[in-house]
């Protein structure tokens, strides 16, 4: 009897959120893809998988984890993951989302980037079923003849179509020749782990393809690929990346990470709501069209995807007070200085205090503002009709978007 799940459902499980904006790849992928996962069940023998991480700087961000948790997803179904940090490739850089040349790192930098790569991984993957591998370890062999012979398998027409470099072959810009070379390094990273399967981001589609070219040359397999979309920076435009400056570093404070996803533009949650979360499909959509109806604000959409990205990485405690931080600091930076100040001397319900201070004309109109959240409590949405505020502290009490009263115990 197979260790394995049906193929369909692990088939299900993996292609989930898959994207090769090329539908024909996406069906001859699949299919591969289920004829692999079929002859696992039948040999009793765990694919074997890989994604490959440039140490280009010291952190892991949120951007990394897209792939890293489609590797959990393979190693929960039972196959063997392979966490591939690109000792030798970070020395020159993936330029297959750059419009200009990367700077080149030395040796000492990409070893003191990768020293805390794989103690971050742990947040995602079990460290227990991964294989840690260093492409150092096989492209520093190569001689000038073994390149050579690698390169003589492409055509520089191939290379020049690709959209970053055909920019700025167009403009006039430099375009190196070692950059080249970083797609040969990644395939044969290929041929070096004979791997099964390949994971990475759309932009990587080339040098995985590459790969199976490499692979199909020194005659093996092709390896099946995998590409999922990009994870966009706190600027809503570009890649996530530590280099722009957009990035949320999944080992940072959890206060710090609830903020930078509190500063993204709103049309970035969709994007972070579909790769980041552990929100199911029909979750996500029914906060979208909540969304899209007016039912829910964007700013506590943005919350609540805040609060679930630090509750991924940190837990639920620090999510929490995360948020409490951040409503401290940040929300109340909005509140007016001049605000009028009421003394309670005892406790009174929202409505009553309402309606005796003019601030609302009537019950009615008070229940009205309430179900289309328009009244708030220390920035919290009011929905109860029967709340009570007593003057154990200090309260702000909010009315529509400009009202406001601060309320304080009597002396």
């Amino acid at each position: 009897m197979s260790p394995f799940r049906p193929v369909d459902e692990q088939l299900a499980i993996l292609m989930r959120g898959v994207e090769f904006g090329d539908e024909t790849t996406r069906i001859n992928m699949e299919a591969e893809l289920r004829q692999r996962l079929a002859e696992s069940a039948r040999e009793s023998r765990p694919l074997r998988v890989y994604c490959g991480f440039d140490p280009t700087a010291s952190d892991l961000h949120l951007g990394h984890t897209v792939p890293m948790r489609k590797l959990a997803q393979f190693q929960e179904l039972g196959h063997e993951v392979i966490f591939l940090i690109g000792s030798f490739t970070a020395l020159i850089g993936d330029p297959s989302d750059k419009t200009s040349a990367r700077r080149q790192q030395t040796d000492v930098e990409v070893y003191e980037h990768a020293k805390t790569f794989t103690d971050q991984a742990w947040k995602i993957l079990d460290p227990v079923r991964t294989a840690v591998m260093y492409n150092g370890d096989w492209l520093s062999k190569l001689s000038f003849k073994d390149v050579i012979g690698l390169a003589s398998n492409f055509t520089l027409q191939q290379f020049l179509v690709r959209e970053n470099f055909a920019l700025r072959f167009g403009k006039g810009d430099p375009i190196w020749l070692h950059e080249f070379f970083y797609a040969l390094m990644q395939g044969y990273d290929a041929v070096a782990t004979q791997t099964d399967v390949q994971i990475g981001g759309t932009d990587q589609l080339f040098n995985l393809i590459a790969g199976r070219k490499l692979m199909e040359a020194f005659g093996l397999r092709a390896q099946t690929i995998l590409t999922f979309p990009i994870l966009v920076g706190t600027d809503g435009v570009l890649r996530m990346s530590k280099t722009t400056g957009n990035h949320i570093g999944i080992n940072e404070p959890p206060e710090v990470m609830f903020g930078k996803v509190m500063s993204i533009p709103d049309s970035a949650m969709r994007n972070f709501a579909d790769l980041v979360t552990r929100w199911t499909p029909n979750e996500i959509a029914a906060r979208f069209g909540q969304l899209e109806r007016g039912e829910l604000h964007p700013r506590d959409l943005k919350m609540q995807l805040a609060g679930e990205i630090v509750a991924i990485f940190q837990g639920p405690e620090a999510a929490a007070a995360a948020e409490a931080h951040f409503r401290t600091v940040f929300q109340q930076r909005e509140l007016p200085a001049d605000m009028p100040e009421l003394k309670l001397v005892e406790a009174i319900s929202v409505v009553d205090l309402l309606t005796n201070t003019g601030l609302a004309p009537s019950k009615s109109e008070v229940r009205r503002l309430m179900q289309q959240g328009g009244v708030k409590l220390d920035g919290e949405r009011v929905d109860d009709f029967a709340l009570t505020i007593t003057p154990d502290r200090e309260h702000i009490l909010q009315i529509g978007r400009r009202k406001f009263l601060k309320l304080v115990a009597a002396a």
